[in-house]
Parts: C-alpha cells; structure tokens; sequence
C-alpha cells in the first residue's frame, strides 16, 4: 500500500509533538530510528520522514527484516550475482540499489542477524555495499531508516545488537507513543474507522457510538493500539444486528467463548449458567389459574434477565447472548419488566 494514501490521524498533544519532532528531523539527510509498541503507527511516521525530506521525489523502499532469514535478507537488501549460489541464474539488484537517491525503512531491524548489521554498518557509515557472491564496490546514496519495537539499547549492552550499528542509525530517534498515552485520540480514530467500514458495508448512515461503547473505547488499554482500535471497531460494526441505530458494544475480544483461558483448547461451556427455577408451588387460588400462569411467567422473565445482567456487570449485549436474544429483544424485555441500569 502507498503510504502516502494513508492519513496519519491524531490531535493528541503527545502525538503532534511526535509529528512535530518528525518535520524537524525529515530535512536532515541522516540516518535515524523511529520506535514504538505494535500497531502504534510506526511505519506511517518512517515513510513521513522520507515525503518531507529532500528526497520525497526519489523511491522508498521498505524491507520487512522479521519476515526474511538471514540468507534471503542479505540477498534482498544487497542484491547477488548470477551464480552466486544454487538456483541465482542471473545478477539481482537488491533493495539498497533500487533505493539510491531515496530511502530505505528497515522494519523490524533488531531481527536483523550479526552478518547482515555488519553490512549494515558499511552503508550507513561509507555509502557501499556489495552483491552477494560479487567483488565490485557499489555506490549508494540511501537515507537508512530503522524501525523497531525492541529496546535496542537494552540489545547493544547484551551484545545482541551493534552497538556501533546503534551508534550511526541512532543521529535522532522519533518516539511514536502508544494509544493509551493519547487518550484524546482514542474516539476521533474509531469514528474515523467506522466511517471508512461503514461505506465497505455499503451501508447509508453511521449513527455513532453508544454511551457503553464509548466508556469501553475509553477505558481499554488497547495493547494492540491503533491496529487493534481500527480492528475492533470494523469488527464490531460488522457483526451489529442495527446498521442504523447507534453502535452498541465493541467486541474486543474475537477469541472470547471459543478459547480457554488456561489450556489451548476450546472452551467449555459458561459456568455462567442461567438460574434453575423451580416449578410454582400449587396456590389456594383455583379459580383463575390464567392469572398465576402469567404471574409466573412474569416472574421467571425477571429472573433470569435480572441474573444475565448481574453476570455480565449490566453490559446488556453479553447479557442478550448469554440468554440467546439480539440486543433490541433485551432491551424491550428490560423497559417491559422496569429492569434499565440507571444512569
């Protein structure tokens, strides 16, 4: 995907300040390290470094370094030569030539092997590289950019990372923050995704979010951060049984029910099992018996919506599944009986 279709969304103070320190840096033509937990928008800060920099007419190219063995990356970031090994029938041009002139994000850089950080350390430092299997100098003009989620200092001083690798890749390093340290950013985003899912639902009208809804984007860690966020939201709007009416509930979990939490297997049934009720007892009042039927009846409702409810906390969409009904049923159910949580 183009990077530069991608809006990078944010009004937190900590989150413009990071924007901020990323305009700041993009016009200096030296290497650097963008960090952050997952999913935090690392890469959308890395390849903004590049579009802002003097460079932004020049290609970027992005090597995943978890995603290739140390064979395959060094082959990919330095191209070889035919003949070069088994099966190479002809010269490739590796990641760091098709750069020349622009940049290079190196995703996920602390997966990087020994060998291929000290050929690494050759570009950043003089600028050359060398195909596998070949002898020949190469010139390159690339701005290296490392991004990771790994305390590389914390690497260096076990020595599972260059330390002078670390040295020249870290002139600056931007600091993406994670969701939770910019709350004001949690709703503007999630109203951003619905909108987007609701015109891939090629449905008419997002109504927003519900007042629980709400308080459960609020209150959530959100370890996954705006991956995860953007994942839950589309999720959940996608399994709504009222594309009109607002958003109900964020199901933030897709593996709850079907896993147990303590053994990798599926899980069992709910301990969270509906009350028995006892039959009614035969009453004096034999002549209308319809009227103890419909008392009854009343009262097993109250019962067992009255149990659902203080088993899921008064989160009524847990409470509609774990007694079988859409959430619209439950909440007709609870007006009916005088049962909805006050406020």
């Amino acid at each position: 995907m183009d990077t530069r279709s991608q809006p990078i969304l944010g009004e937190d103070p900590r989150f413009l300040a990071a924007l901020e320190h990323v305009s700041r840096l993009a016009p200096i033509n030296r290497p650097c390290l963008v960090i952050g937990e997952r999913g935090s928008g690392k890469e959308l800060l890395a390849a903004r470094l590049h579009y802002l920099s003097t460079r932004w007419g020049g290609p970027l190219v992005k090597v995943n370094c978890a995603a290739l063995s140390e064979t395959l990356l060094d082959t990919e970031l330095f191209g070889h030569e035919a003949g070069a090994f088994t099966g190479a029938a002809k010269r490739h041009t590796g990641r760091f030539e098709r750069a020349n002139g622009g940049s290079i994000i190196l995703d996920e850089i602390a997966t990087a092997s020994p060998m291929v950080q000290e050929k690494l350390l050759r570009v950043v430092e003089y600028g050359e590289i060398e195909r596998v299997g070949g002898s020949e100098i190469i010139d390159v003009d690339v701005r290296v950019i490392g991004v990771t989620n790994e305390n590389l200092k914390h690497l260096a001083a076990q020595g599972k990372f260059r330390a002078d690798l670390l040295d020249r890749l870290a002139f600056d390093v931007i600091a993406v923050p994670p969701l939770r340290e910019r709350p004001d950013d949690i709703l503007p985003l999630a109203e951003q995704f619905a909108l987007e899912m609701t015109k891939r639902l090629s449905r008419q009208v997002f109504s927003g979010f519900s007042k629980h809804a709400t308080q459960q984007l609020q209150n959530y860690d959100w370890p996954g951060n705006v991956r995860e966020l953007r994942n839950a939201v589309e999720r959940s709007l996608y399994m709504s049984d009222d594309p009109e009416g607002p958003l109900p509930h964020i199901v933030l979990d897709p593996f709850a029910g079907i896993w147990s939490e303590t053994k990798a297997d599926f899980a069992t049934p709910s301990t969270n099992t509906l009350p028995a009720i006892a039959a009614p007892s035969p009453t004096s009042n034999t002549t209308n018996p319809a009227l103890d039927f419909k008392a009854a009846i009343r009262d097993y409702e109250i019962t067992l919506l009255e149990h659902a409810m203080h088993q899921s906390h008064n989160n009524q969409t847990e409470a509609a599944e774990m007694l079988k009904l859409n959430y619209h049923q439950l909440r007709r159910l609870l007006e009916k009986h005088d049962l909805l949580p006050t406020r």
